[in-house]
């Protein structure tokens, strides 16, 4: 709070400062600048969902974006937004709208997304936008703006210069382009020149727009790297997603299947190195080769002397025209040679992904594009990306692992996830046959069944207890004690409400002879001593135990107890589709701790990394009291309450727990679209 009140009262100084001083130029452009972007800026909060351990996770993610229509249609990076399930916009005057996405670009690193604009509270109030300007015109030196959300902290604006318009990443050895990994597979900045710059940007200002001084959006910020350098991607290649976006939503680009290298280490002035070719790509069946210098695409030069011309090249290849034959000038041996190549279109490397729960494993769709750059020997199915332990697949014998690729379940092709779906919708008992392919092998497995584990049953006789706690008298403590000898147990704490409390037991008693028998503890390793000499007696029976208090010897007697039941032993309830379990509340509970003395509610004992109920931070420990303010004091009652949950479906299920000493609400948020797709049972399953 210090920091807060200091922190404003530097800014209300610094406002008061520059309202003394005469105004510069480059603040009143800085200003102008700021008006015509900044009422357009948007914070954008998102789940993100991905694979991992054999089922679908979730996480909170944050960045920034830009409105640039007057429909709502915002600019941002496909990092913030590409792998959510749920997007919504903060604007700077606090209005708040969910954005659905148009199209998700990730050879840009772009997604365009449509704010739904029927759900502001006046929806033909007319929605601030920005205009894209021309990245092209940008010079090394020209004044920029990075305007964004840097570490969650919303609408903030930084002034840097442009100290290159033009950037690409080469390896260290200048001998190739680096991308950025975006996904598995799937990388960016095959067809980017980066704007970099160094208006100061952070975690969160993904998306955000780079602005010049004419108010007019440059680029969109994407990283960051040490030394306070940033990068963007230029407007211009933006206003080409923006645009195929609003003309049906499909982007397209073409592909020869072709890698490119400048030429300035060949000793030549023209044309662009082929330094790989995909098999059976477009170019493939034309005939060419790695080694060839392409010089002319459809009759138009082409070159690229340095790295900084390769992506430009990238993006001539793009624009061709799908399953219209290019014509290919190449310079093969120092001769000329003119190809045709009909282009495909360029695939995304990473296929849908999905979770199939029952049987604890995540599998994705091999695409053609995947297939080929990886030389895998199939051109079509499913590729096991994680699995669950002690799920079917990870408990097969022997187990599918990660990049197993299936060929047949039950004797059935698997072409595509569909058919994985339908095919393990239901594994029969006596298991499911499953061949598939690791590296150069083809294996075979059975999965069965997960067998659910039947809960304990306690069939012991109940066996005695004294309800206190203790410790040694050792030499040590005795003598910490000013007692002349050491031997007996030292009454630490007694259990309310128990047998022992209501005979008067105190702690600081110290436990001498039990039914007249000596205790001769002594030693660290004699603790358990106390606990067998009872439990070698009968529940109800009485004991006369000699203690010492204050130093002088008394008799109390004690009826015995049976042993509380503990937390192994309480009934539970599992959400498998939120992803947590709670079990009762038991007497040892309340006997250990002082907060749950009286609290009615039912205990979090686990809460699945990744699931809905850990996106919206309940805790294990945190006792419910409460949900959709009904009342949930035992698991009865829970599992009756979330079963109505379940049927009403709530946007924001709210949680009131205990947390401590302290109480706390906890909303969670799922997407309810997903629970009947889910595999498996989805209503709460009883444990004990």
């Amino acid at each position: 709070m210090r920091l807060a009140v200091l922190y404003c009262a530097m800014t209300v100084a610094a406002a008061s400062a520059l309202a003394q001083s005469p105004p510069d130029a480059l603040r009143q452009d800085i200003a102008r600048a700021r008006e015509k972007v900044y009422p357009a800026l948007v914070n954008i909060t998102v789940v993100t969902r991905y694979f991992s351990e054999g089922r679908s996770q979730r996480s909170p993610g944050a960045g920034s974006g830009v409105i640039v229509t007057p429909e709502g249609h915002v600019l941002t990076n496909y990092h913030v937004a590409g792998r959510s399930t749920r997007i919504d916009c903060v604007l700077p005057d606090g209005e708040t709208m969910p954005a659905t996405v148009v199209v998700h670009d990730p050879l840009t690193d772009l997604s365009v997304l449509k704010l739904q604009t029927d759900k502001r509270a006046d929806p033909r109030k007319p929605l601030p936008f920005a205009t894209l300007g021309d990245s092209d015109k940008l010079q090394i030196g020209d004044y920029v703006m990075a305007l964004g959300n840097p570490l969650m902290l919303s609408s903030s604006l930084t002034l840097g210069v442009v100290s290159n318009p033009r950037r690409v990443f080469v390896s260290e050895t200048r001998n190739d382009i680096e991308q950025m990994e975006l996904d598995e597979g799937e990388a960016t900045g095959l067809f980017t020149r980066w704007i970099q710059h160094d208006a100061e940007i952070a975690p969160g200002n993904s998306g955000g727009p780079l602005v010049n001084l004419q108010g007019e959006v440059v680029g969109i910020n994407e990283l960051r790297y040490g030394g306070g350098l940033g990068f963007a991607i230029p407007s211009n290649i933006a206003k080409e997603v923006l645009a195929k976006a609003l003309d049906g939503g499909v982007i397209e680009r073409a592909w020869l299947g072709v890698s490119f290298l400048p030429i300035e280490k060949l000793g030549i002035q023209e044309g662009v190195l082929i330094s790989d070719v995909a098999p059976e790509s477009a170019a493939e069946k034309a005939g060419v080769r790695p080694g060839d210098v392409l010089l002319k695409l459809n009759g138009v030069p082409v070159t690229a002397r340095f790295f900084e011309e390769v992506p430009l090249v990238y993006q001539r290849v793009a624009a061709l025209e799908i399953g219209k034959p290019a014509e290919l000038t190449v310079l093969r041996d120092g001769k000329e040679q003119t190809l045709s190549a009909i282009p495909t279109v360029m695939e995304q490397v990473k296929g849908d992904e999905d979770e199939f729960r029952a049987v604890g494993a995540t599998l994705e769709q091999v695409t053609r594009t995947r297939a080929l750059l990886s030389k895998l020997p199939v051109t079509q199915g499913v590729r096991v990306t994680s699995t669950r332990p002690g799920y079917p697949f990870e408990a097969a014998q022997p187990p599918l692992q990660p990049d197993d690729i299936i060929v047949s379940l039950g004797g059935q092709p698997v072409p595509n996830l569909a058919a994985a779906r339908e095919l393990l919708a239901s594994v029969p008992a006596d298991g499911l046959a499953v061949v598939f392919r690791r590296r150069n092998e083809i294996l075979v497995t059975r999965i069965k069944p997960r067998e659910e584990k039947e809960p304990d049953v306690d069939t012991e006789l109940p066996r005695p207890w004294l309800g206190v706690r203790t410790q040694v008298v050792t030499s040590d403590v005795a003598s910490a004690l000013g007692l002349s000898k050491a031997g007996g147990h030292r009454i630490t704490e007694v259990y309310p409400g128990t047998e022992a409390a209501k005979a008067g037991l105190q702690p600081g008693d110290i436990l001498v002879s039990i039914n007249g028998r000596p205790v001769r503890a002594t030693r660290m390793q004699d603790t358990e001593e106390l606990k067998r000499t009872i439990e070698a007696m009968v529940v109800g029976e009485s004991a006369k135990l000699g203690i010492l208090r204050a130093g002088k010897p008394e008799t109390i007697t004690v009826a015995l107890e049976a042993t509380p039941k503990s937390a192994s032993t309480a009934k539970t309830a599992k959400q498998e589709f939120l992803e947590f379990t709670v079990r009762d509340i038991v007497p040892m509970d309340r006997m250990e701790s002082r907060q749950l003395r009286e609290t009615r509610g039912v205990m979090v004992s686990d809460v699945t990394p990744g699931g809905w109920a850990a996106m919206a931070g309940l805790n294990p420990q945190d006792v419910v009291l409460s949900m959709q303010h009904k009342a949930t004091p035992d698991v009865g009652t829970f599992e009756s309450v979330m079963a109505s949950i379940l049927k009403e479906q709530p946007k924001v299920m709210t949680l009131f727990v205990q947390r401590g000493y302290r109480t706390h609400f906890v909303f969670i948020e799922p997407d309810w679209t997903k629970l009947n797709a889910a595999s498996g049972p989805t209503s709460p399953q009883k444990g004990k």
